[in-house]
């Protein structure tokens, strides 16, 4: 994974979505000295079923600070799209592209964005938000740098960001690089019991344990394709 950049920009569609493997990552990045800010989507109001969105929308949106404090990130922004039904398409690029010339990251961190992912052996269809959000991530970052491409945000002082240098795609079902993250495990760990209200809906394993086997399962299986070392995967795009 290369190492040559100092400030990244996370965008997900939902609370959790980070914590569920690339924090990890995250914590090993902020360790080295590297910047990092958290921008979402939406606050993930439609995520828990037994909370109507009113409610459930202002605690997951704590349960994502408190989550991102946890590995050391101190600025999370959200933009607020309705959770479950956000649509890809210009609106959704210019956010983005806004955030990427207001933040100017080096390094764009983003979900999966293809139609499926993998876990072991079994796959599993993608959702809306994620695929729509990680394809406007993509797009985004080249309309950060197109000063032709949403005009106004100059207007707004905005001015074009051409220095993303590396889009890296967090659960990808075709890794190309990975992270050695294994010193960032206990912080991802409390990252994600963070979002405890939406673990306990989610399952009725205790949550501790549930975090800890879900995240080291998964850097256990990115070692056995990257030199043995327990880490977080991504897929990366050169720019």
């Amino acid at each position: 994974m290369p190492t040559d950049w100092r400030r990244a920009l996370a965008i997900v569609a939902h609370p959790d979505d980070l914590e569920y493997g690339a924090s990890a990552a995250v914590a090993t990045w902020l360790d080295d000295g590297r910047e990092c800010v958290y921008l979402l989507a939406s606050v993930g109001e439609a995520g828990i079923d037994t909370l109507a969105p009113a409610e459930a929308g202002p605690l997951r949106e704590r349960e994502q600070r408190a989550g991102a404090a946890a590995v050391g990130v101190e600025t999370v922004e959200f933009l607020g799209h309705p959770d479950g039904v956000i649509e890809y398409g210009t609106a959704l690029r210019r956010d983005f592209a806004a955030a990427i010339r207001r933040h100017r990251p080096e390094l764009v961190l983003t979900l999966n964005h293809h139609d499926t992912w993998s876990w072991g052996d079994s796959v599993f269809w993608n959702t809306p938000d994620h695929r729509n959000v990680g394809r406007a991530v993509l797009d985004a970052v080249a309309d950060a740098g197109n000063r032709w491409i949403f005009p106004d945000l100059a207007e707004e002082g905005l001015l074009p960001w051409d220095g993303v240098r590396y889009v890296a795609v967090a659960g990808s079902p075709r890794p190309t690089h990975a992270v050695d993250a294994s010193s960032g495990l206990d912080r991802a760990v409390a990252s994600l019991l963070c979002h405890r209200t939406y673990i306990e809906a989610l399952t009725k394993e205790d949550p501790e344990t549930y975090c800890r086997t879900f995240l080291e399962g998964g850097m256990q299986g990115v070692a056995a394709r990257f030199g043995g070392r327990p880490g977080v995967s991504f897929e990366l795009f050169n720019r």
